[in-house]
């Protein structure tokens, strides 16, 4: 069979025109398109490999297996937990991929092509080989191409190269698909698409589903990697044990009590197994991810709804996040000494092709009347902060726009000159300032590549743009105010612009600090982060470095923004997250992306991140408590060569009705408690000593009713009770405070025990039988010490949990 051709370019194609009908439809029948199946969430077969084909679940079935082949079925019912935990799992995390694939791919950006001679947008899918697109600042590149038309086109390629600085773009050279256009504006033909392109070969996984940092799913596999090494000396040693008991290993194969051997090692062995804990964490991320998908929240990756519990601090980027993001133009404010035209100036900034949102808030006021023909253009760039052009015909020179301080440094800022004082008493009210400067040299293609402006450029007019502060921002900073979670405001505004609008919103922020005087040393940056609220003037590359700053003070940092310029330092901080009216840039590499634009959505991810937190934690005690407990109990009966004291079948009325069940409730409660780090050790200073004291308390009670002479069955019986009611007691501890629903679902899982062991036909399936009197007061003997103990060691656990938080809320 013949290879398909590959899906690269082979003909030149005229940058003016762009590809005609015909063309287009000749190569979508060749199959030549960009369309590409790539997750933009965990994929159906990682779903099912996570929650299936585990290392621990392999160990179960084949325990399960080993079960039916002996005949006991009745001692295999763990094995159909663990397919009901598999299947649950799967169905939920299938639930929430479907809701964030469906909301994807209503987020997913356009591509701009042209067509015919005319720009249009398609999906990127919809691009063909030799397609021209028609790149501009915040685009994201959709496939392979060669550019063909530069102006002052830079293309940010770190998330496929790693290269953090953006790079300049000639005609001829090379933009990758997954890029981000960053300044300037150009055409480039399609080369390669589909499969071929060069992040669909390489760097997928810069926008699919990846495990973000996550204490808890660390955590849990550390601990299940501690079993895994366990479990097989521990086997080994209980079934050498129950080899011993049944008269040696030669007697116990002759006479076939191997049989109960091999039951009881299963038993011991499955016990140790926290499988629930994998369940449960993957249900409530899984669950989060739902719920705040419902709320109009797309979540990239799973674990970023813990990963906002997190966060200490949160850095807001200005517009789009305090304010509304439109911008409406506010009045122009001549100044004496200044080049007169500028209107027709203003027009030409107002319908130029790559206008930015401020630029076309001029369209209204100063309409073109009479074209201008450009002879040269620096096109605006976040990092300068202005740009510049020169005509061939109306007034000679250079006209530059941009922000006051970036054009004329310390004089914009000062109150002493002309410009100063107009600068500096408009911004204070909070509107945006501008000003358009007018030099009598003309720049040439060398200035234009240099990015250089002329000697004698003289401020003409100052423009002023007033933006809607967001009705929700008041309320959502004042929650993080509550929650202990600090706020940077960091803007490429003028900063006292960015206090003022701070101040409306409700934050302590007499004055803002300009980015232009942060210290170049990291540790002295860091500091100055540590004592001021608003930061102005901000570049990129400085908003990417204040958020390394912070990290490296060891803050949890999330950062909010819309712009191409906040795209660096959303994908540094631990969580990004972008507003759906940002560029694809912005929303390529955010963690999450709040759809509706509601800023005060915020607090629901939070509330979701500390729920899924704490109740996990409170979850993960009970069953690290249980494996503490059967890691216990199988080393000490091996070591002691004692008989097994319960049968798999017994073990799974405790795991179901104290630990399994309600911990699928508790998962899944509200819980506002703050996170601090510490999860697993917390977690486990309750779960050994608990766990120790239960293994030793049934020991005991073992050694006891083998001294008592009490039958096989009996023991068995006793030790079930007593774990069922020390678990109880367990679930009960741990639920503390108990509110009402907490109280029905303990209540439910002891009205379930007590029917367990009252209908005759689940006493018999259970072999569960009267351990009678002298018996009976040994049980509630040995249950009261055990239950005495725990207390203890919840009191102590309190303390300790107690003392680690407040010394984690004074670092």
């Amino acid at each position: 069979m013949d290879a398909a051709p590959a899906a690269t370019s082979s003909r030149s194609v005229d940058p003016a025109a762009g590809l005609t009908a015909a063309d287009v439809a000749e190569r979508i029948a060749a199959g030549r398109t960009n369309a590409y199946k790539a997750d933009t969430s965990r994929g159906v077969w990682s779903i099912v490999r996570a929650n299936v084909f585990t290392l621990f679940n392999g160990i179960v079935f084949a325990c399960f297996f080993v079960l039916l082949l002996l005949g006991r079925w009745q001692d295999a019912i763990f094995g159909l937990a663990a397919f009901a935990n598999s299947i649950i799992g799967c169905w939920q995390e299938f639930r929430a991929k479907a809701a964030l694939d469906k909301l994807a791919l209503l987020n997913a950006s356009a591509a701009r092509v042209r067509r015919d001679g005319v720009e249009v947008d398609l999906a990127p899918s919809e691009v063909v080989l030799d397609d021209i697109l028609v790149l501009r600042a915040g685009d994201e590149v959709p496939a392979d191409a060669v550019v063909s038309e530069s102006r002052a086109l830079q293309i940010d390629e770190s998330m496929l190269t790693g290269e953090s600085d953006a790079v300049d773009k000639k005609p001829g050279d090379e933009a990758l698909s997954g890029s981000i256009v960053v300044a300037g504006e150009g055409a480039a033909q399609v080369d390669r698409v589909g499969a071929d392109s060069y992040a669909n070969q390489f760097a997928g996984e810069a926008k699919r589903f990846s495990l973000v940092s996550s204490e808890l799913r660390t955590s849990v596999n550390r601990v299940l990697k501690w079993v895994g090494w366990g479990i097989g000396p521990i086997g080994l040693l209980v079934l050498n044990a129950q080899m011993m008991v049944a008269g040696g290993w030669v007697t116990a194969w002759e006479t076939g009590t191997w049989v109960q051997a091999v039951v009881n090692t299963i038993a011991s062995l499955t016990a140790m197994i926290p499988l629930g804990l994998v369940l449960m964490t993957s249900i409530a991320f899984a669950v989060g991810a739902a719920k705040l998908a419902n709320r109009k929240v797309l979540v990239n990756e799973l674990p970023a709804v813990e990963g906002l519990a997190r966060v200490d601090i949160i850095c807001l980027d200005k517009t789009g996040t305090l304010t509304a993001g439109d911008i409406d133009f506010d009045g122009a404010h001549p100044l004496e000494g200044g080049s007169s035209g500028f209107e027709d100036v203003l027009a030409w900034y107002g319908s130029a092709p790559d206008a930015n949102a401020t630029a076309k808030c001029l369209r209204v006021p100063y309409p073109v009347a009479a074209p201008l023909d450009v002879s040269a253009y620096i096109p605006f760039s976040s990092a300068r902060k202005w740009s510049a052009v020169s005509f061939a015909s109306g007034e000679p020179g250079t006209w530059v726009l941009g922000a006051p301080e970036m054009v004329f440094g310390d004089a914009a800022t000062d109150a002493t000159t002309p410009l100063g004082r107009v600068v500096t008493e408009l911004a204070s009210t909070g509107r945006r300032t501008l000003v358009l400067a007018h030099s009598s040299t003309a720049i040439d293609e060398a200035d234009v590549a240099a990015e250089r402006l002329p000697h004698d450029v003289v401020p003409a007019v100052v423009l002023t743009f007033r933006e809607q502060v967001r009705p929700d921002a008041a309320q959502t900073l004042a929650y993080f105010g509550e929650q202990g979670v600090g706020i940077r405001v960091i803007s490429g505004d003028n900063p006292r612009t960015v206090a003022a609008i701070a101040r409306e919103v409700g934050l302590d922020a007499p004055q803002g600090f300009d980015a232009r005087k942060l210290p170049e040393d990291d540790a002295e940056l860091g500091r100055v982060l540590e004592e001021n609220l608003v930061f102005g003037r901000v570049t990129p590359e400085q908003k990417k470095r204040m958020v390394v700053a912070l990290q490296s003070r060891g803050h949890t940092v999330a950062m909010t923004g819309d712009g191409v310029n906040d795209a660096l330092a959303i994908k540094t901080a631990d969580i990004g997250i972008a507003m759906n009216s940002g560029s694809a840039a912005t929303k390529a590499v955010a963690r999450l992306v709040l759809l509706d634009g509601q800023f005060s959505h915020l607090p629901d991810v939070v509330a979701e991140g500390r729920q899924v937190i704490a109740n996990i934690e409170r979850v993960s005690m009970l069953f690290l408590t249980k494996t503490a407990y059967a890691t216990g109990l199988a080393i000490l009966f091996g070591v002691m060569v004692l008989e097994f004291p319960f049968l798999p079948r017994q073990l799974s009325i405790t795991d179901g009705l104290t630990i399994g069940i309600p911990a699928f409730f508790l998962a899944l409660l509200p819980n506002a408690q703050r996170y601090v780090p510490g999860f697993l050790r917390r977690s486990l200073s309750f779960a050994i000593p608990s766990g120790i004291i239960i293994a030793i308390a049934l020991t005991v009670y073992t050694r006891l009713a083998m001294a008592l002479q009490v039958p096989e069955p009996e023991l068995r019986t006793g030790s079930t009770i007593i774990l069922a009611i020390v678990g109880i007691w367990v679930l009960t501890v741990l639920s503390r405070p108990v509110t009402r629903v907490k109280a029905l679902v303990i209540g439910a899982m002891f009205i379930g025990l007590v029917l367990v062991f009252s209908i005759p036909i689940a006493t018999e399936f259970f072999q569960l039988v009267d351990p009678g009197q002298e018996c009976a007061w040994l049980i509630a003997g040995i249950t009261i010490v055990t239950i005495g103990g725990i207390e203890i060691v919840r009191f102590f656990h309190r303390r300790y949990v107690a003392k680690s938080l407040g010394a984690a809320g004074t670092r």
